[in-house]
């Protein structure tokens, strides 16, 4: 087998008999650069939490230590944080904030799955101008709805209830769902969903058994982002939720140490690291869930 080989732009060319055959050319420098840059990165987002976690397990009288290690080891910081004779209520909050972050995550994709899926398909006059004040939406102050929000949530009998966290958060979460999707929705190959239908399937068929095991990536990692913000919103739920209803954001802020007249850092820590947990057994989760999306939307030739 006769083999001939040059060097070009983007690398060493084999022709043989078979074919043409493009080696790429090796450039260490560019990927040392880039796995210091990924190492940085990693170091600057898990560095915070890293000391976050040290912190919760070091005892009272040591929390300003600067060892980057764990020393002087206690688990009294986690008793602390669900204790109720300090009214701190953790576990309760815990609790609250898991049943309002799953209410809007499933609301708000089960709307914004349909509105972005409608807005991507369909051709109607001001398109655009809807998905801009969508968008707009999106940017619009939190800050500056709170009085209106608590004159009517009072006037209705809603404040210190769950629908009043629930649906300002799925207002909020609303604008980046559909706006995400749509530009999801819009991306994919709608030819798979006319041979869908030309096979027999409905519409609705077409869009269960085709479009959405296509879209899956794109609904779980939106999930992700919609579960995050509900997670953690403060604002809204520091002057809207009473005690039975208060979110983990409003419970950590409002804590109280084991000893008094002295800020809680630890048992704050201890908690932060109860809130941040779920978070990241929820992107694992998700990871896994968007490759799944991504290998059963593979389309064989």
């Amino acid at each position: 087998m006769a083999t001939t080989a040059t060097t070009g732009s983007r690398g060493k060319v084999k022709v043989t008999s078979s074919g043409v055959e493009v080696v790429q050319r090796r450039r260490p420098l560019s990927t040392t650069l880039t796995y210091v840059g990924v190492v940085l990165i990693c170091l600057w987002g898990l560095l915070p939490f890293y000391w976050m976690i040290v912190t919760s397990f070091r005892d009272v009288g040591y929390t300003f230590d600067t060892t980057p290690w764990f020393t002087h080891v206690t688990l009294d910081n986690y008793a602390t944080a669900f204790s109720t004779a300090r009214g701190n209520h953790f576990g309760r909050a815990l609790g609250n904030s898991v049943v309002i972050a799953v209410a809007v995550t499933v609301i708000g994709i089960l709307v914004g799955v349909f509105a972005a899926y409608a807005l991507a398909r369909l051709e109607f006059r001001g398109k655009f101008y809807v998905l801009g004040l969508i968008l707009g939406a999106s940017m619009f102050p939190g800050v500056a709805l709170v009085t209106p929000l608590f004159q009517l949530f009072t006037n209705i009998g809603w404040l210190n209830t769950y629908q009043a966290l629930i649906i300002p958060d799925i207002s909020f979460v609303l604008p980046l769902t559909v706006y995400t999707l749509t530009a999801f929705f819009t991306e994919m190959p709608w030819e798979l969903e006319e041979s869908a239908r030309m096979d027999g399937c409905t519409p609705g068929q077409a869009f269960r058994k085709v479009i959405l095991p296509l879209a899956a990536p794109g609904i779980f990692t939106t999930a992700i982002l919609a579960f995050t913000a509900a997670w953690n919103e403060f604002l809204l739920a520091s002057q809207l939720g009473g005690d039975k209803v208060q979110p983990v954001t409003v419970a950590i802020a409002s804590f109280a140490g084991a000893q008094p007249h002295q800020e809680p850092y630890t048992a704050v820590m201890a908690a932060g690291t109860i809130v941040t947990v779920p978070l990241i057994v929820l992107v694992l989760v998700f990871q896994r869930r968007i490759v799944s999306g991504l290998t059963a939307g593979g389309v064989k030739s």
